[in-house]
């Protein structure tokens, strides 16, 4: 019996930058998409998505993240391995910020393996589209992502 996979994107598309966990996952879906992957538009991340999680068992959240990085550069790593870095709640700019998810994830025991691709953010400020920083990269970040799901998710997944 295969695993359960979803790949879930997390964003608010009006405020710039913050919208590139959606628009990631909507190329994802376009030009990568793999059968059997549950593909999943969150917005901004309410707490149906710790219960929607209960129902995988790898996800993979792409959102954008404030972690003092380069604008347009991506992280990758497993929930459970990120407690260190998620002390500052503003990481995510959503009301379920990852902190949330991983104390969630860990409090209530979710099977799921989970994994993020933090995207970090330039501009999130009012507006709709990326910054010129993003808008370059978002192809790259899509074929990195796409490349990540092969390797570590479904090749995990049979």
């Amino acid at each position: 019996m295969s695993k359960k996979v979803a790949i879930i994107g997390i964003g608010n598309t009006l405020r710039r930058d913050d919208g590139i966990g959606i628009i990631i996952l909507e190329s994802l879906l376009k030009f990568y998409q793999r059968e059997g992957v549950a593909y999943l538009d969150f917005g901004i991340a309410s707490f149906d998505l710790a219960h929607r999680m209960q129902d995988y068992d790898s996800v993979l959240l792409i959102d954008g993240v404030n972690a003092g990085l380069s604008p347009g550069e991506l992280k990758i790593f497993e929930l459970k391995d990120a407690e260190y870095n998620l002390k500052n709640p503003a990481m995510s700019t959503h009301e379920l910020s990852l902190k949330d998810i991983f104390e969630f994830s860990k409090n209530f025991n979710l099977k799921a393996r989970i994994y993020v691709a933090g995207i970090q953010v330039g501009d999130t400020s009012f507006g709709e589209g990326l910054s010129g920083a993003l808008e370059k990269k978002k192809e790259e970040i899509a074929g990195k992502i796409s490349a990540f799901i092969d390797k570590n998710i479904l090749s995990t997944a049979i």
